[in-house]
């Protein structure tokens, strides 16, 4: 089986996976450029975080990252 016909064939699989991987970097990259206050690094760190390390990046900035809302 080459690599295409296995990517057809769990299309169904990696639809949601691709749909919640953008939905996550779309909000947290919304949340970060609109936020001031994050508990450590700056708003260039955690866009770098959110964009670069695709569904860990903003489960972390939103765990740990994410800074008290004014």
């Amino acid at each position: 089986m080459n690599n295409t016909q296995f990517f057809l064939d769990n299309l169904p699989l990696f639809i949601p996976l691709i749909i919640l991987e953008l939905a996550l970097l779309i909000t947290a990259v919304r949340h970060v450029l609109k936020h001031p206050n994050y508990r450590f690094g700056n708003k260039a760190f955690w866009l770098v975080i959110v964009i670069v390390f695709q569904i860990i990046g903003p489960v972390i900035y939103f765990v740990i990252g994410r800074g008290e809302s004014e």
